[in-house]
């Protein structure tokens, strides 16, 4: 009877995180550039050797080989949402798999997929939370105008028609969504046995940058309301396998009596 509760708590706390991760894509569907994650399950068997005795395998006849079932999410980072067209100067999209790599606060390397640009204090280009892009592209302080061509090529408009050409913009891209892992502000970082492969925007299949536009949200609304019921309905019967466990416990006792 132990084992009916037991096997009912797995399944409840399995489907709980299974409802929360589904619950956060769909709070996050109007979110630009967010990536969903998808609720995947793996069957866990055991590795057995041969019995070294007639004892021990008549022992091993009488129970059943460890296993079960465990549940997971993916982030679909390499997932593409519709790019919306905002004619802002400072937006941008990644058409295609790649990102832009910023600086982090120490240093280190962080993955981004475009959004709304902005100039920080030293004058750099700049991504979320002022960290500036790693190519280090300084605007100029008469500059009255920004154009990002889809080579990744940027430009100032200074004067009156003078425009100057002030940096290249490069895109990375990773080999899967596995090597990527999540962190706040919409950024990625690369796992340590990762690597990022750099490539001027339009070659290397990295994608090419539209300016004016915002990437968005590659969350199914429809498929994600549909994950959501499913995922109830095997919530509520996870609850009943603990419900009907307990009346047969209850049963049990009262045999005893």
């Amino acid at each position: 009877m132990n084992g009916a509760f037991e096997i009912g708590k797995v399944a409840l706390r399995t489907q709980q995180t299974a409802l929360e991760t589904v619950a956060n894509n769909i709070a996050n569907v109007n979110t630009p550039g967010f990536k969903r994650a998808d609720v995947i399950y793996s069957e866990v068997v055991t590795t057995e050797v041969d019995p070294l005795t007639r004892v021990e395998e008549l022992a091993r006849a009488s129970q059943p080989s460890a296993g079960g079932v465990r549940m997971d999410s993916r982030a679909v980072i390499s997932g593409q949402g519709e790019i919306r067209q905002t004619g802002e100067v400072l937006d941008f999209a990644i058409d295609g798999p790649g990102f832009v790599e910023l600086l982090g606060p120490e240093g280190e390397s962080l993955l981004w997929r475009g959004g709304r640009l902005s100039v920080n204090r030293e004058g750099f280009l700049a991504g979320p939370d002022d960290l500036a892009l790693r190519d280090l592209i300084a605007i100029p302080d008469d500059a009255t105008g920004l154009t990002i061509g889809r080579d990744g090529v940027i430009g100032a408009k200074v004067g009156e028609n003078e425009e100057l050409e002030i940096g290249q913009l490069t895109l990375v891209r990773v080999d899967s969504d596995a090597a990527l892992e999540r962190t706040d502000s919409g950024l990625f970082t690369l796992r340590a046995d990762a690597r990022a492969i750099e490539g001027v925007p339009g070659e290397d299949a990295t994608g090419t940058i539209v300016q004016g536009a915002i990437e968005e949200s590659n969350v199914d609304f429809s498929q994600a309301m549909i994950d959501l019921l499913m995922i109830q309905r095997a919530y509520a019967a996870s609850a009943q396998i603990v419900q009907s466990a307990d009346q047969l416990s209850a049963i049990a006792n009262n045999l005893k009596r």
